[in-house]
């Protein structure tokens, strides 16, 4: 512990842990681009990570659902953004929830180096369930942040991710062409017709 209390003195660097969460259309990789996008304007070195699997608008972009954009690098694994870290400031992982549980400790190495960690995920499965790792990270992370989609329905405040078609895996990916937010009223509602 004396080693890490002299490494940020010494270096003036505090390494945190950001989680942006929420349900789908939630605008959580908005805000993280948003986030990253700062760190850049105030000279702060940065890098953004994302699952190799999610191709959905770009190999090698994050991208929000509103087309905002940031050049990332994909990973297969959580173990590849250590590697691949480098001498930075900031890192984002975006879509946090198609990693394994070792993101959980990617993170907490990557802060106690002095670098702020800003990482996004579905906080809930199609189903309703807490998401892979997310529940993990969110509970060692300093800063939390959950954001609300709109009820599709009803215009309220959603935070469930209900899945139109009848796949039962996990992880499907798809757009606004498979997932709608849903407040829990309606949620609970639509799983009745299922």
């Amino acid at each position: 512990m004396d080693f890490l209390e002299n490494s940020v003195r010494s270096t003036g660097k505090r390494g945190s842990i950001e989680v942006i969460t929420g349900s789908m259309f939630s605008g959580k990789t908005e805000e993280l681009i948003r986030r990253l996008r700062r760190a850049q304007f105030a000279g702060l070195k940065v890098e953004i990570f994302k699952p190799s699997l999610d191709k959905r608008y770009s190999d090698i972009r994050v991208v929000s659902h509103d087309e905002k954009s940031i050049v990332s690098t994909p990973v297969d694994n959580a173990a590849a953004i250590l590697l691949l870290a480098g001498d930075v400031d900031v890192i984002g992982v975006d879509e946090a929830q198609f990693f394994d549980n070792s993101i959980v400790e990617v993170c907490n190495k990557l802060a106690d180096r002095g670098i702020r960690v800003i990482a996004t995920g579905l906080d809930m499965d199609f189903m309703g369930n807490p998401f892979g790792p997310i529940p993990a990270l969110l509970s060692i992370a300093e800063y939390v942040t959950k954001l609300h989609a709109i009820c599709m329905r009803c215009g309220n405040l959603a935070q469930y991710s209900f899945r139109k078609s009848d796949e039962d895996q996990v992880v499907v990916l798809g757009e606004k062409d498979k997932y709608e937010p849903l407040c829990r009223s309606c949620y609970n509602e639509a799983l009745k017709k299922y």
